[in-house]
């Protein structure tokens, strides 16, 4: 669980909770808690993503994957550790009151489940060899990476104490991030190398999968991330100073080349 965790990474999705908390003027570090719960079940899912049944990745963050690091029964049950990890942190009453930990629980595990990630992975794994159109990859990085980062952004929102129309600014924040993470993600890996990504360049085409690039071109997959981040800084800007940190989160997404 710790090699899972501790083995470096971005932090992009606990920065995202500790961030929309502040946004919406509440105290970031009352938010950690879920953030941990976040990071963890985000790598619960990159060491089941790398399992040989799956992606079937040696190499994560430029160290060895999980289940070659030990073994696969262990990054198996590593990863199903973190998952039920995470909902003992969002539902532990020293941190959050009954009626906002049920709250948060329920979005975690909608945005995990077959609601969210686990039914895009599903979908993205189905359209491996086929050609998919523009809505229908769109259709699966919705679920498979925006759904938990949109739900970064409403459950920070929902600890800071946000109202309604401040957790829809936040949310639909989270939908743009989303999708341009994951068109940025796809340029990468067609035009990074291994050593610059930690993990090994090229993987999505080695398996026949549908890719923003391949569908749109790499200029107009820049375009159309350039339009999303775009979006997505003008509801960063509606709260005003508090909004900094989302907008330069946008920034980074954009900017980033790992």
């Amino acid at each position: 669980m710790h090699y899972g965790v501790m083995n470096g990474g971005k932090r992009l999705r606990p920065i995202l909770i500790k961030a929309a908390c502040e946004a919406v003027g509440g105290d970031g570090q009352r938010a950690l808690p879920a953030a941990c719960a976040m990071e963890c079940v985000h790598s619960y899912s990159l060491v089941h993503d790398d399992l040989p049944a799956m992606d079937d990745d040696d190499l994560r963050r430029g160290r060895p994957t999980t289940h070659i690091a030990f073994d696969e029964a262990t990054a198996i049950l590593a990863g199903d550790a973190l998952l039920t990890h995470a909902f003992v942190l969002l539902s532990d009453p020293h941190y959050f009151d009954v009626e906002l930990s049920g709250r948060l629980v329920h979005q975690l595990a909608t945005a995990a489940g077959a609601s969210g990630m686990v039914g895009g992975q599903m979908l993205d794994m189905e359209g491996e060899g086929k050609n998919l159109t523009l809505p229908e990859l769109t259709e699966i990085h919705i679920y498979k990476t925006g759904a938990l980062l949109r739900a970064c952004l409403v459950m920070g929102g929902w600890i800071g104490g946000g109202d309604e129309a401040a957790i829809q600014r936040l949310s639909d924040y989270g939908e743009r991030i989303g999708l341009a993470f994951q068109i940025v993600d796809d340029i990468l890996d067609e035009t990074g190398t291994t050593e610059e990504l930690g993990k090994p360049a090229g993987s999505d085409q080695n398996r026949g999968k549908a890719t923003f690039p391949a569908i749109l071109g790499l200029s107009e997959s820049r375009e159309h991330a350039r339009r999303l981040i775009d979006e997505a800084v003008v509801l960063a800007e509606s709260f005003g100073s508090r909004g900094e940190p989302l907008k330069a989160i946008a920034q980074y997404i954009f900017d980033r080349t790992k």
